[in-house]
């Protein structure tokens, strides 16, 4: 691999490889392995319920997960943020749904705490965690670590797309469990995986240099926001924090149908738009998000708003729409977010050169928040 200015930037290039090595955990080729199948054994139960508990990036993987774990297994999934989760007490002590944590470092306090507070109420447990010798791995009734690798700069970026990942195959395994896939389907979308790392490998260097243009003519922008719909929005939460805390440039990720209840008001020069615009076109419900998108897009072109768009290769419905376009590759619907924030991983890099910040340190941040917050 060539030699990088930058550990953040070194390990956006990782992401194929670190995936490949999520994935060879639990697939054998197209297929789930009957160890790691066997081992979620132990933290599948009866009860239709999830409750995910991260903090930062690792809550937005939860996000995703939330529509996912959703919509292809027909769980009902909340997403808490660990900070907030272990000071509710008694307010959720009737409910007895399966728990889940995620954290890269395995060492959060804030999710430890949750996780610890899932223990004693007799919860069944799992952790996902990027250090498989973690407390939280440790203390989990079911482990599932990601292949990442260690990520040396503060801002996570190859640790969340193994997140998205590890989540995704989580999902199969409760499609299958469900009989809501069969085995048939069920290798099609391990092999949509594997397939997914080689393309995001191919499109690498043409998103590195459309952030760096992006980042340059938008350098002087005060304020972004991120759009999406459905699992989309995940993204564009990761997006605007990603952009937050490398570039000390301000973001905020909204869900593109709530931007005329209130934030519509801040879009001007200054105020540009990051809209997430791709599409499934084999699945319904991803068309009328998409079709949705392209009206507001519409809307925001005739109110004369900059709007970055990150679309579908040769969608030039998008490209007519937008100021400026990134294009993804097409994938299906919940794998698109593993490929679409690789290129908002990258803005936000070039985002921070252009401001000078030192990307991989950037100020009142630690990799792993360990101190127990006010």
């Amino acid at each position: 691999m060539p030699e990088f200015a930058h550990a953040m930037l070194r390990e956006i290039h990782e992401q194929p490889e670190a995936l490949r090595r999520t994935l060879s955990l639990y697939l054998d080729q197209n297929r789930l392995k009957p160890e790691f199948q066997q081992q979620l054994t132990r933290w599948a139960q009866l009860t239709d319920e999830v409750l995910i508990a991260a903090s930062g990036s690792s809550r937005h993987s939860g996000l995703a997960a939330e529509i996912i774990l959703e919509d292809l297994c027909g769980l009902a999934v909340d997403v808490e943020y660990a900070s907030e989760y272990s000071l509710r007490g008694a307010q959720h002590s009737h409910r007895h749904p399966r728990f889940l944590a995620i954290s890269q470092s395995g060492e959060t306090s804030d999710t430890l705490a949750a996780l610890g507070d899932a223990r004693a109420r007799g919860l069944r447990t799992l952790a996902i965690t990027n250090v498989a010798a973690s407390t939280m791995a440790t203390e989990a009734d079911v482990s599932m670590s990601l292949g990442a690798g260690v990520e040396r700069a503060i801002p996570a970026t190859k640790s969340f797309t193994c997140q998205l990942a590890a989540l995704y195959l989580l999902a199969l395994y409760e499609a299958g469990r469900y009989g809501r896939m069969d085995a048939a389907t069920l290798a099609q979308h391990a092999t949509e995986l594997w397939t997914l790392t080689d393309a995001i490998q191919t499109q690498l260097s043409g998103w590195q240099d459309a952030a760096e243009m992006l980042a340059h003519k938008y350098r002087d922008a005060s304020t972004f926001l991120y759009l999406g719909r459905g699992v989309h929005y995940a993204i564009a939460r990761e997006g605007a924090l990603k952009l937050k805390e490398a570039s000390y440039v301000h973001a905020e990720g909204y869900p593109a149908g709530e931007l005329k209840h209130g934030p519509n008001a801040l879009v001007s020069d200054r105020v540009p738009l990051v809209m997430l615009a791709t599409v499934d076109h084999a699945l319904e419900d991803s068309v009328l998000r998409y079709e949705k998108t392209l009206g507001l897009l519409d809307d925001m072109r005739r109110q004369g708003a900059h709007v970055i768009a990150v679309a579908n290769a040769g969608d030039d419905l998008v490209a007519a729409l937008a100021s400026d376009c990134v294009f993804v590759q097409p994938a299906s619907e919940y794998l698109l977010p593993i490929a679409e924030v690789i290129p908002l991983q990258l803005f936000s890099y070039y985002m921070a050169l252009e401001q000078g910040v030192d990307v991989d340190r950037p100020r009142n941040l630690s990799k792993a928040v360990v101190e127990p917050q006010g």
